[in-house]
């Protein structure tokens, strides 16, 4: 009995390409609103067609100051070349190991039933006839690529807008803050809607294309699309690895030789990791974070599609119902358009206090709109009463409480949001605690700071615990897959504010580069911190999403690898257990290291330039920037392969040598620890970033006693800092990555691993 739902088929149909299409436009028109402002010098007679006070603010400020709009078009073009030549670079080896792997899906997959074309009875329901093993072999490869594209595509775009508009901030700060803060904001929402359309553009193409060869066979068709998760995380974690040891090698190397060493401001021209620093907050917060989550929202649309296809929507090929997390995407991207017009155009930024505020209430506005349009989609895209897949039986679901799913992973996705804030941002008495510790020196700077990491994975753990409970409870493994959808479903304004920091602390760059005047530091200075926590912000979505996703797709994989129940006590699955919980740590270990050895070459290489090239300090020769951003560049390239390796290769030595139970208790070891120290590395790191600026700003009573730059409290802190940079930009956000990646790679393989695993049990 196929209950009707009020949304007609044809109506999914058109809604959600038309909604995909909304989001692309209105990311180009953003785009163009930022391209009005010119990288060349105006030439005007300040006499016609100005008033006298306009001209004169414009004396002031150096508007017509030809050589430093000269010079900021210089420093961009310098920054976006380093990073678009890096990701070419990167792409190149990422792209031949895609190759390899796609060979790797399609011949495990295709051996499932011998590379048989001949028909085979369902895995759910052996009554039916479903494709051949053959031609899920041949979709999923087809689907990982397409994933992989479409996450290389988002993070290069994201990239190219990035160092677009990083120059243009920096012109537009000197009419005042809430001009810059305008221009980075539309540029990263360019960035967001891009992705959130693309993403769901693509996947939704894909399903149509698949279902032309599939037909009815849905269980066969979505498993085929899993893929699409698979290839998008596989290129977000390179990309994030990679481009996490680009950007802190070179960000290490500059504070420890020129703040510490040289006692020459940040982002100072005369240092010589100054162009390689700027081209890394491209490649790896920008270029990086958007893959991530990109792969986050590919893999919860394909966990939640999995287990949808064997419950009552894909059983009765009800086609509005089983698409209903990709109508949950379109109305996040509608629901983030109109939230993005309240901070471009309904209200105005007019002082430096006013930007933090407005960037929370774009978090608060986006989620209460959304929990509306969720509310809607389920009154009328499912039936009121259905049935879901619950390891081997169907469970009876209303569609209030998918409602309550959804709605409970988005409001759980704002209150880590908020936890995170509270303890990175300066406005709060943690980091303050924080900065105040520094008064005796760095050591207790580092212990006051990992304190508050690990406190700060208390509150994000039971919102997440929470979530997981409720959302079982009411709809199983479809209720958690839907709840992370809700997390990621205002993923266009996450990552607006979450690219606008990278994009504003360019901006900085670019400021005291150009030598523009105190002033104008001040404000990028402003819009840079709150960037910052903004940044900090969206990796605990990420990560937040990350572990609701994970555990769905785990799900999705008890159930393909027809497992009934994970038992602790089996040894098999205990000792699983214990491996995977090591993981993270084997992985944090290899990051780690990497940035630090890599800062130590770049370190070298700076003091060299110092030591060696006359004039460089007195400001007279240029430095040589080329070198360390090669540095940076092959240090990267080299040092991503191993932890990668380790990521992809252990789902399918264990699956392979150990099988499902052992594979299953892995997946759960790995889920739990990682999630505890991705958490407390992003927010140890950040908070030491903020301690930092909160001294060097001064803005305080108590934060001048501490100050000014070049004391010994700023040193403890910038020392803070350079620690912290790894955990927050390296290892934190790839952890998030670790943990999906393995879960999705393990569902892909679950037919294979199912057939034929478990080869050292079976001796």
């Amino acid at each position: 009995m196929a209950l009707e739902t009020i949304l007609p088929d044809l109506g999914t149909e058109i809604l959600i390409p038309v909604c995909a299409v909304v989001g692309i436009a209105f990311s180009l028109v953003q785009w163009l609103l930022v391209s009005k402002i010119k990288l060349v010098p105006e030439v005007s007679n300040s006499a016609d067609g100005k008033n006298f006070t306009d001209s004169l603010l414009e004396e002031e400020e150096g508007i017509n100051d030809h050589s430093i709009v000269q010079k900021c078009a210089e420093i961009q073009s310098a920054i976006s070349e380093g990073a678009t030549s890096f990701l070419f670079t990167e792409y190149r080896y990422v792209g031949i190991f895609m190759v390899a792997f796609a060979v790797l899906i399609f011949i495990f997959l295709g051996s499932v039933e011998g590379f048989s074309t001949k028909m085979q009875s369902c895995t759910y329901d052996s009554t039916k006839l479903c494709k051949p093993a053959l031609a899920t072999a041949g979709f999923s490869t087809i689907s990982f690529i397409l994933g992989a594209i479409t996450s290389v595509v988002s993070g290069f775009l994201g990239m190219k807008i990035a160092t677009y508009a990083n120059a243009r901030t920096t012109l537009e700060a000197r009419k005042g803050v809430g001009k810059a803060f305008i221009v980075a904001f539309r540029s990263g929402a360019v960035m967001g809607f891009l992705l959130a359309a693309n993403g769901l553009l693509v996947l939704y193409i894909t399903i149509n294309l698949f279902k032309l060869y599939y037909g009815d066979d849905w269980e066969g068709l979505f498993e085929a699309i899993t893929g699409y998760g698979l290839g998008g995380s596989s290129m977000a974690l390179f990309g994030r690895v990679g481009g996490g040891i680009y950007t802190k090698a070179a960000d290490v190397g500059a504070d420890l030789v020129g703040k510490l060493e040289r006692n020459i401001p940040e982002d100072d021209p005369r240092n010589p990791a100054v162009i390689a620093d700027n081209v890394g907050d491209n490649v790896g917060d920008i270029a990086g974070m958007g893959s991530d989550l990109f792969g986050s929202y590919a893999e919860s649309s394909c966990a939640a599609l999995v287990v949808a296809s064997i419950s009552s929507f894909g059983i009765n090929h009800e086609f509005t119902a089983m698409l209903y997390p990709l109508l949950i995407s379109s109305i996040g991207i509608l629901i983030c358009l109109l939230t993005t017009l309240f901070a471009t155009d309904f209200f105005e930024v007019r002082n430096v206090k006013e930007i933090e505020p407005a960037l929370k209430k774009q978090l608060i506005i986006s989620t209460a709109l959304m929990t509306v349009g969720i509310a809607l989609v389920s009154w009328i895209a499912l039936p009121s009463s259905f049935t879901i897949f619950n390891f081997g039986v169907q469970k009876e679901v209303k569609n209030w409480q998918l409602f309550l799913c959804v709605a409970v992973g988005l409001w759980a996705g704002l209150i880590i949001g908020f936890v995170t804030e509270y303890y990175t941002s300066n406005a709060y008495s943690p980091v303050k605690d924080v900065a105040d510790s520094c008064r005796t020196g760095a050591a207790t700077n580092v212990i006051f700071g990992l304190a508050l990491g690990y406190k700060s994975v208390i509150i994000p753990i039971f919102a997440i615990a929470i979530s997981i409970f409720i959302s079982f409870t009411f709809a199983a493994m479809y209720g958690i897959a839907v709840a992370a959808l809700g997390m990621l479903s205002t993923i266009a304004t996450g990552l607006a504010i979450d690219a606008y920091g990278p994009i504003s602390d360019n901006a900085g760059g670019i400021a005291e580069m150009a030598g523009m005047s105190h002033r104008i530091r001040e404000r990028t200075d402003a819009l840079d911190a709150a960037g910052n926590t903004t940044a900090a912000i969206g990796k605990g979505f990420a990560i937040g999403s990350a572990a609701l996703v994970s555990l769905a797709l785990f799900g999705a994989f008890v159930s393909r690898a027809a497992i009934s129940t994970v038992d602790v006590l089996t040894p098999k699955v205990f000792i699983g257990l214990i491996v995977g919980a090591m993981l993270p740590y084997w992985f944090s270990a290899m990051t780690m290291k990497s940035v630090g050895k890599a800062a130590l070459k770049m370190v070298e290489e700076v003091r060299r330039q110092f030591n060696t090239i006359p004039g460089i300090m007195e400001g007279t020769t240029k430095p040589d920037y080329a070198t360390c951003v090669k540095i940076s560049t092959d240090a990267s390239i080299k040092e991503m392969l191993p932890p990668g390796a380790l990521v992809m290769l252990t789902p399918l030595i264990v699956g392979i040598f150990f099988g499902v139970e052992t594979l299953s208790g892995v997946l759960a070891g790995s889920l739990v620890s990682g999630v505890q120290i991705a958490i407390s590395a992003s927010n140890t790191g950040g908070a030491w970033d903020n301690a930092k600026k909160y001294i060097e700003a001064g803005a305080s009573e108590h934060a001048k006693t501490l100050g000014p730059k070049g004391s010994d409290a700023h040193k403890a802190a910038v020392i803070g800092d350079t620690v912290g940079d790894p955990l927050k930009d390296t290892s934190g956000p790839s952890l998030n990555i670790l943990i999906k990646l393995m879960a999705v790679e393990s569902l892909v393989f679950a037919p294979f691993f199912a057939a034929h695993g478990g080869l050292l049990f079976k001796i």
